[in-house]
């Protein structure tokens, strides 16, 4: 079947190429599994890099290289939605929008001065809206493929409290560069062996003043080796725990590696450190009322069901727990009332957080929509909280949970990939 697809998908090019042979048109350069990876994607990711690069100052590694990560990084991206598809994953326009309309929002701009920014970068915002729409699809998809593989037992979270209790209020967050010399799934001695030999070169190289970035960029086979392998900062708990143990007590500017995973050889460069400051937190008591919109409801019906209810609420005939039992679509908070319980708004999305934060203790919103679907919040009351021992087992939990998901993250998409049907087509 797969190479069916594949002589339909040639023969297509070869016909149109055939019809107007002046006129250069875009090509399959890759065939994944019941899709493609065009060759004009291609070249649109490697220019963005250069781009950026060109904005840091950075050095690049040769175009082959550029493009062999190119090719990767879209061959995990076509996977992922693939399987968005498969799973029924939409996003919405309306959706989309509040979206942008929060990151604007974070950047303390207007969705006009967010335009006009895209414009000065040359950056048509019709494309900005669906590389959002693609990150936000692809997120849910990892949400709903990993979440189930982590695990967190109640001895890692104590284990983890006891730790953070000898640290104290200060905790180190470091900011790491990767680089990964992969191998196989199932290695043979051979190939460990010329994977240690190339982390040692890749070693050798950094220690005789190599640029990490450009190295990464042309040799890591980590998720971010299109951003020099930048993984951002890090708390201490929350990168993986083989990182963690071997980057404790190192300087900034310092080479650790190579270290080995079943993955393969690590080399981890200490770009940076800092210290947390101890905050207080103002935490919030709520509860909502999640109304989905679908084929059947649409959004308009959708926000004016939650008005309705919003009106009974306030002429008393209607009671909020019932409400949430019956209709709401959060199956974690329906059972409960639609109780959500003491948590820091931080935790919940931007448009859900800004509701909250109009509201006094008793008041309801108005119907207000997420990424999630429409929302009828109730502000129960607000408290301050400045380090209780429940926060502390939500934080060691959340810690741990980040880690593990990103890691289980990896994974995922390595296994992905490697049951894929990949096929790259020669130039």
């Amino acid at each position: 079947m797969k190479f069916i697809i594949r002589a339909l998908l040639l023969g297509a090019v070869l016909s149109f190429s055939s019809v107007a042979q002046e006129v250069m048109l875009d090509r399959v350069a890759v065939i994944v599994d019941q899709g493609v990876v065009l060759e004009s994607e291609i070249e649109a990711l490697i220019q963005d890099v250069k781009k950026n690069a060109e904005g840091n100052n950075q050095s690049l590694p040769s175009d082959r290289a550029l493009r062999t990560q190119a090719i990767e990084r879209l061959i995990v991206k076509n996977l992922q939605m693939q399987m968005a598809e498969r799973m029924g994953i939409r996003i919405s326009d309306p959706q989309l929008e509040q979206t942008i309309g929060n990151i604007a929002a974070n950047q303390n701009a207007t969705l006009e001065q967010l335009r006009a920014q895209l414009i000065a970068e040359g950056i048509a915002y019709d494309d900005y809206r669906e590389s959002i729409r693609e990150e936000i699809i692809m997120g849910e998809v990892r949400r709903a493929n990993v979440r189930r593989r982590v695990y967190i037992t109640p001895q890692e979270i104590t284990t983890l409290l006891e730790l953070m209790e000898e640290q104290g209020a200060t905790q180190a967050e470091y900011r790491l560069g990767h680089i990964l010399i992969g191998f196989p799934a199932e290695p043979t001695d051979e190939d460990i062996a010329a994977a240690r030999e190339r982390a040692d070169k890749v070693i050798s190289l950094l220690n005789s003043g190599s640029d990490f970035a450009k190295i990464a960029i042309a040799s890591s086979s980590g998720s971010e080796a299109l951003e020099g392998g930048d993984m951002g900062w890090l708390n201490i708990n929350a990168m993986p725990t083989l990182f963690a143990e071997a980057i404790q007590g190192k300087d900034k500017e310092e080479l650790v590696g190579p270290i080995r995973s079943g993955a393969g050889f690590h080399i981890l460069k200490v770009a940076d450190t800092r210290g947390i400051e101890k905050v207080t937190i103002e935490e919030v008591d709520s509860r909502h009322i999640l109304i989905k919109p679908s084929i059947i409801l649409s959004e308009d019906k959708a926000k004016a069901m939650l008005a309705k209810f919003k009106e009974d609420l306030l002429n008393g005939d209607a009671d909020f727990a019932e409400l949430a039992k019956e209709h709401s679509e959060d199956p974690g908070s329906a059972l409960r009332g639609g109780e959500l319980g003491w948590a820091d708004p931080n935790a919940y999305v931007p448009a859900f957080k800004e509701a909250l934060a109009r509201l006094t203790p008793g008041e309801y919103s108005d119907p207000v929509r997420s990424v999630h679907g429409w929302h009828l919040l109730q502000l129960i009351d607000r408290r301050i909280d400045d380090a209780t021992e429940r926060k502390k087992e939500d934080k060691a939990y959340q810690l741990i949970y980040n880690r593990k998901f990103a890691e289980e993250t990896e994974n995922w998409l390595r296994e992905m990939r490697d049951a894929a049907y990949i096929e790259v087509l020669d130039s």
